[in-house]
């Protein structure tokens, strides 16, 4: 098995609790363990178009070498949840929703009841099925088997257990929007 060597990893940049609209995503785009692209976009706090936004920016400039997408969680924004499966049919690639720890399952239910389109969201959230601990993280994932994608995690760990494109998208949002990046990926 050949581990997918060109990869994007997508995190959420910091927002106000109130007010906020629109939230950028940043994308890092990694070849092996080198950064080689940054895309950027915007999704709805709360929203819908988490899975179609991230669909398009994987089908920009640097699609044609794309084997791999990872996610800083399968959430953006709050509660603008990405459709794994979907993601994975739209792009024709594979996808993980990493996490350092597994997820409180219940409060993450009882908080959707509160937000437009609770139910759709927690539904794509059991759609994707249980997270998985694989190599020290967490990890829902669509288009990829287990051994396949616990061989990727481990290829990017490369400063700790966060891959690589997830930490320095991490970092690149923060640093952007904020003005300084902090705290850990």
């Amino acid at each position: 098995m050949k581990v997918p060597s060109h990869v994007v990893g997508f995190d959420d940049a910091p927002f106000p609790r109130r007010g906020a609209a629109a939230v950028p995503v940043v994308g890092v785009l990694y070849s092996g363990r080198r950064l080689v692209g940054v895309v950027r976009g915007d999704v709805a706090r709360d929203g819908d178009d988490a899975t179609e936004v991230l669909a398009r920016l994987v089908g920009g400039r640097f699609r044609g070498h794309l084997q791999a997408v990872l996610l800083q969680g399968i959430a953006f924004a709050g509660f603008n949840v990405v459709d794994l499966p979907e993601l994975a049919r739209a792009t024709g690639l594979a996808v993980l929703a990493v996490a350092r720890r597994a997820p409180d399952l219940g409060r993450i239910r009882a908080a959707l009841a509160a937000v437009p389109g609770g139910e759709d969201k927690w539904a794509r959230i059991v759609r994707a099925g249980p997270m998985e601990p694989l190599a020290g993280v967490h990890v829902q994932r669509a288009g990829i088997g287990r051994h396949e994608a616990e061989a990727l995690v481990r290829a990017l760990q490369l400063e700790g257990r966060v891959p690589e494109p997830l930490r320095v998208a991490h970092l690149v949002a923060g640093g952007v929007f904020r003005g300084a990046s902090r705290g850990r990926a």
